[in-house]
């Protein structure tokens, strides 16, 4: 008996994992672009469908360190973004169609808190916690990259 147990946990937990990689390596094969913040340049990958919004950076027990992901809507609304599955700690800039940042919060993992932007934005740059201030990057500031190319 405790062995047919011990089997079914096996293939729960295999089940468990198959679910998470096929999660990782859907969110791994988007694309990537750079981005510039100041003198700082960014490497962040796109999500731009919805499929790839919402995995986001769900289950990567790490990031570089001037990696990030770039959410990319339709068009410009209110975002707000939660961390159900995340397991990084992360910082998000909300950005308005010329690249300006308008609002930047903290994010604590695997929480259902809600971080909105403070007006309707197409774009949100998520980084390692603390990456902004860290740089000096604050509301206000100006992204360079294809996004905002003129």
């Amino acid at each position: 008996m405790i062995h047919i147990k011990t089997r079914s946990f096996a293939a729960l937990i295999l089940s468990l994992s198959a679910t998470l990689a096929s999660a990782q390596e859907r969110a791994q094969q988007l694309p990537s672009i750079q981005l510039g913040a100041g003198m700082h340049l960014i490497q962040a990958e796109v999500a731009q469908t919805d499929e790839q919004r919402a995995i986001g950076l769900m289950h990567r027990p790490t990031m570089p360190a001037n990696n990030g992901m770039l959410f990319v809507f339709d068009q410009p609304q209110p975002q707000c973004f939660w961390m159900k599955n995340t397991l990084l700690p992360l910082s998000i800039a909300f950005v308005a169609d010329d690249g300006t940042i308008v609002n930047i919060e903290e994010m604590k993992p695997q929480t259902l808190d809600s971080h909105c932007s403070a007006k309707p934005v197409r774009y949100a740059l998520e980084m390692n916690t603390g990456w902004f201030a860290k740089k000096g990057i604050k509301p206000g500031t100006k992204l360079r990259g294809k996004p905002w190319a003129q």
